[in-house]
C-alpha cells in the first residue's frame, strides 16, 4: 500500500516534509520518498502524522462525573466491559498506543493481552495493573496498599506476577479520593525507593502519581521514570527532572475538564474545590517547566471526569495554548516523546516503523484542533477507521 501526504510529519521535531510518499508492507513502513509526478498512491491526505500516543488513561473508568461513586457500582464484569468499548474508541480516534495506569481486577493487563492476540480492536498498550499506594490513600479504590519498604518490593512482584510491564506509585493526594490532600506527601521515600529498585530490578518502568511539592521531589529523588501531573512542581524539582531525565507527564485536560463542566452536575464537591487549587498550580507552573527543557510527553488521565478517551486531541490543543508549544511540537510530545516513556516502539513514521499513523483533511500547522476528526486512522498498516474520501 502506498499512502500519500501532502504534508508528511514523522514524529520527530525535523520540518515537515511535502508531496510524499510512504510505502507500507508487512505492517511496517519500508519506503518514504518524494511522490513522483504520475506516481501510483492507493490513498491520500493533506496531511498525515504518526498515530498519537496516550502516556496516561484508565481504561474502565469512561469520563463520568462522579468517578469513585461509577466504580463503586460497577461489577468487575461491567467494568471489563466499559474498558473493551474505551478501547475501541481510542483507537479510532487516532490514538494508537497507550499506557493503562491504574485498573482494577487486572483488567487493562486482561484488554493488553486481548488486542495483541487480536480478539478485540484497541491500541497498543502498557498496564500497571493496581496501582500502588498507602492505606486509605489516593486511588485505594483501584490499588494495593504498601506499608513498608518490603511490602512495597512484595506489591511490584504481584503486579508482575499478574502480567503488568510497568508499575504506578501514589507519592502524594489526588483530586478524585475523597479526603486526599493533593499537595501532601502519602508514600515514604523509603517505599518509593523500594518499589522503584523492585521494578526496575525486573526493566519495568515506573510512573508516580504526584501533584504536591514534596512528593514530586521524593519521587524523583527516588530514581522515578516519570511523574504524572507534576501540577505543583518548584525549581528544585524542575532542576531534579533535568539532573535525572524523568519525564513529566502534566495531564492538562484532567483539570481542565472538570472545571468546563462545573455546572453539568453530579461532580462531588470536594473534587471540584481540589481541582480549582491543583489547575491554579498547573497555570502557574507547567509552563515553566516545559521552558526550561523538562521534558513533557503526552497524556491526559483519559477517563477521569469528563475526559473521554477519544478526545485525546484537546491534550495537545492545551499543549499549544497553554504550555506554549507550536502544534509540531506538541505532536513531537504526543508521539516520539510519550513512546519513549512507554517504550513499545519509537513513535515515529520512519523505514522499519509500524506503519500507525493517521490521515487529515489539513495541516496541523494550520489548525491542530484537526486532530480532533481524522479522515483514516491507521494501526499495523491496517484501516482501523476510514471514509470515502481519498
Amino acid at each position: 500500500m502506498i499512502v500519500r501526504a501532502g504534508v508528511f510529519y514523522d514524529g520527530t521535531l525535523a520540518s515537515p516534509r511535502h508531496n510524499v510518499d510512504i510505502e507500507i508492507d508487512g505492517g511496517a513502513v519500508v519506503a518514504i520518498r518524494h511522490a513522483a509526478e504520475g506516481a501510483r498512491c492507493d490513498r491520500s491526505a493533506a496531511c498525515v502524522t504518526p498515530g498519537l500516543v496516550n502516556a496516561h488513561v484508565h481504561l474502565e473508568m469512561s469520563g463520568e462525573a462522579d468517578t469513585m461513586g461509577a466504580l463503586a457500582l460497577l461489577t468487575p464484569n461491567q467494568r471489563m466491559i466499559r474498558a473493551i468499548e474505551n478501547a475501541a474508541k481510542t483507537l479510532r480516534a487516532g490514538v494508537t498506543t497507550v499506557r493503562d495506569l491504574g485498573c482494577t481486577n487486572a483488567i487493562a493487563i486482561d484488554i493488553r493481552d486481548g488486542i495483541e492476540q487480536g480478539r478485540i480492536p484497541g491500541p497498543r498498550m502498557r498496564a500497571s495493573g493496581p496501582l500502588l499506594c498507602m492505606t486509605g490513600g489516593h486511588g485505594w479504590f483501584a490499588g494495593r496498599a504498601i506499608d513498608s519498604p518490603w511490602d512495597a518490593r512484595k506489591g511490584v512482584r504481584e503486579n508482575m506476577w499478574a502480567g503488568a510491564d510497568c508499575i504506578k506509585v501514589v507519592a502524594t493526594g489526588g483530586v478524585l479520593t475523597k479526603g486526599a490532600v493533593p499537595g501532601n506527601a502519602q508514600l515514604l521515600p523509603e517505599e518509593l525507593e523500594a518499589a522503584i529498585h523492585e521494578a526496575h530490578r525486573h526493566r519495568l518502568r515506573v510512573a508516580a502519581h504526584a501533584i504536591g511539592t514534596e512528593g514530586i521531589k521524593n519521587a524523583l529523588r527516588a530514581g522515578i521514570d516519570s511523574i504524572e501531573h507534576g501540577h505543583m512542581l518548584d525549581d528544585e524539582a524542575i532542576e531534579l527532572f533535568k539532573a535525572t531525565g524523568a519525564y513529566l507527564v502534566p495531564t492538562l485536560t484532567a483539570p481542565v475538564c472538570i472545571l468546563e463542566h462545573l455546572h453539568d452536575g453530579g461532580q462531588p464537591e470536594f473534587v471540584i474545590r481540589k481541582a480549582e487549587v491543583v489547575n491554579e498550580a498547573m497555570q502557574r507552573n507547567i509552563r515553566r517547566a516545559y521552558e526550561s527543557g523538562v521534558k513533557i510527553a503526552g497524556g491526559s488521565d483519559a477517563g477521569t471526569p469528563f475526559n473521554y478517551h477519544e478526545s485525546y486531541a484537546y491534550e495537545l490543543e492545551l499543549m499549544h495554548t497553554l504550555l506554549g508549544m507550536s502544534p509540531h511540537e506538541a505532536l513531537h510530545a504526543a508521539t516520539a516523546v510519550a513512546a519513549d516513556l512507554i517504550g513499545l516502539h519509537r513513535g515515529i513514521l520512519g523505514e522499519g516503523e509500524p506503519a500507525d499513523m493517521l490521515l487529515l483533511e489539513r495541516d496541523i500547522a494550520e489548525d491542530i484542533r484537526v486532530l480532533r476528526t481524522p479522515v483514516a486512522v491507521m494501526k499495523g498498516g491496517a484501516f482501523v477507521r476510514t471514509s470515502d474520501a481519498r
